[in-house]
């Protein structure tokens, strides 16, 4: 049973090579775009790596790298074999190979489909890396003189500002932890003495913020300390007041923005999909179309293209069959190696075991 048959006059099958040849070469490009996108999106996830628990995330970029890597390659040669599907002596050297292209180029549709599916499942985990890094990044700000953590604090300055937020999950996260290194604490103080009694852990805890949440667009000067006293400050109300600080959290932000960084490569991906799919499908009826006219030996006759020759199930028969015969050529079978080497040894010293003959 022959599947989705078409009948290919000569003027088609060059049409058709001269379309797959073009097809390629944009599935090459966008192959080269795709792993640039990859790259870019691996270089800010390394970048804001501090702020982050795990580097599962990673793995679209790196998928996205390897797929535009071998988009590049297989679409290349694809180019090549319908450049030489019009020369009937030159076309029969890729049969072999064809097979392998076949499965590479299967193989790189289904990547692609997944880093789709990856780019929005993977958003709880980004989101649960980003929240428990930046905890992480919030109670070591203040130690700026502990070896592996001296530019958390301005790693976390520049996070802020960049991304217009504080906090993992609002200003409020900085009431929590001590943000203030020691060092930097006056122990005669009154006000130190008695905020450091009244917390359980020995904390210095303060209803401020660093000055990188605050917010230069605000038109009231910046309010970083004492937040939550009404009588601190003229004219405020801690609860009615529209602080000038950045109501967003640095975990919002950033999810939000690798989200988006994601979902912008979604068309790309999409496109690069249709066109393999498109290249696939086209280059197996020209393969079929030019082995039947070889087989015909007419060259301007009239040969049948197809998707499979037989059904799906004995397609997979024979692809097995085919795959195992091309594992034949790379396999070394030990013990018949091991076996004519002992031979060859055996006969090396039965020679020298023989008495040399008198001259």
């Amino acid at each position: 049973m022959v599947l989705l048959k078409i009948k290919f006059t000569q003027q088609r099958r060059v049409h058709l090579a001269q379309g797959l040849w073009l097809l390629s070469w944009t599935a090459v490009i966008w192959g080269a775009i795709i792993f640039c996108l990859g790259v870019y999106l691996k270089m800010e996830l390394l970048r804001r790596d501090e702020v982050m628990d795990n580097t599962e995330i990673h793995v679209v970029p790196n998928i996205l790298m390897i797929v535009g890597l071998a988009s590049i390659g297989t679409n290349w040669v694809a180019s090549c074999v319908c450049q030489d599907s019009l020369d009937a002596t030159r076309f029969p050297r890729w049969k072999v190979l064809l097979l392998g292209w076949f499965a590479v180029a299967a193989v790189l549709c289904c990547l692609l489909i997944s880093v789709v599916a990856l780019s929005f499942t993977l958003q709880g985990r980004l989101e649960e890396s980003l929240k428990v890094g930046l905890r992480n990044g919030i109670r070591f700000y203040k130690d700026t003189d502990v070896p592996g953590r001296c530019y958390q604090k301005e790693t976390i300055d520049r996070l802020q500002m960049e991304f217009r937020c504080c906090g993992n999950n609002n200003f409020k996260d900085w009431f929590e932890v001590q943000w203030v290194s020691s060092r930097y604490l006056n122990f005669t103080s009154k006000d130190v003495k008695d905020r450091i009694r009244s917390n359980v852990d020995g904390r210095y805890l303060l209803d401020g913020v660093p000055f990188s949440c605050c917010n230069p667009s605000s038109p009231r000067p910046c309010l970083r300390y004492t937040l939550t006293d009404n009588n601190a400050h003229f004219n405020y109300e801690y609860q009615s007041e529209e602080l000038n600080l950045y109501s967003r959290g640095c975990r919002q932000a950033l999810t939000d923005y690798y989200m988006e960084l994601m979902n912008s490569t979604g068309p790309g991906v999409l496109s690069v999909i249709l066109i393999q799919m498109s290249v696939l499908l086209g280059m197996r009826y020209l393969q079929t179309a030019v082995e039947g006219i070889m087989a015909l030996e007419d060259p301007e006759g009239e040969s049948d293209g197809f998707l499979l020759e037989k059904g799906v199930k004995e397609t997979m028969e024979d692809l097995k069959v085919k795959a195992l015969i091309m594992l034949q050529f790379w396999l070394v079978d030990p013990i018949a190696t091991e076996g004519s080497s002992e031979d060859a040894d055996l006969e090396k010293a039965e020679k020298e075991a023989s008495p040399t003959p008198a001259s």
